[in-house]
């Protein structure tokens, strides 16, 4: 399995933080690194979405966890579980703060040779992690 991850402080609460990943990403994809995301966020819902780092490849998606404002976990992947990536992004709070953690799980029968043609996504989460800080920030 190969994971990348990221972790950020946001001075707003929960609820704005939430609103701007599931709400305010889908409409406006682009401060994201994300250069389009079809879809809305809900349980459930089928996401597909164009990324900076493979701009020619749409990346078919399903949301399988919602649970607002805590939890969303996108998965995609190839047929009968040979390579899966499963993103999950998760709010909690402390005081006024609100930390949000992502993380992308690659596993599968298939990973061990998918995963070395996979570039190093930090830069990409990092670029996340400070757009959604610097949005649900100006939010409150």
């Amino acid at each position: 399995m190969k994971t990348f991850q990221t972790s950020i402080d946001i001075d707003a609460p929960i609820n704005d933080v939430w609103r701007v990943l599931a709400e305010d990403l889908p409409r406006d994809p682009i401060p994201f690194g994300i250069l389009r995301l079809d879809g809305t966020p809900g349980a459930g819902s089928r996401l597909k979405l164009w990324s900076e780092i493979n701009p020619k490849r749409a990346f078919a998606l399903t949301v399988t966890t919602f649970q607002p404002p805590h939890k969303m976990v996108w998965c995609g992947g190839m047929p009968l579980g040979l390579f899966t990536g499963t993103r999950t992004f998760a709010l909690s709070t402390s005081g006024d703060t609100t930390r949000f953690d992502m993380n992308e799980v690659f596993s599968g029968l298939m990973s061990g040779l998918i995963v070395k043609s996979i570039p190093d996504l930090t830069p990409g989460f990092e670029k996340f992690a400070s757009a959604l800080k610097q949005k649900a920030e100006q939010h409150g």
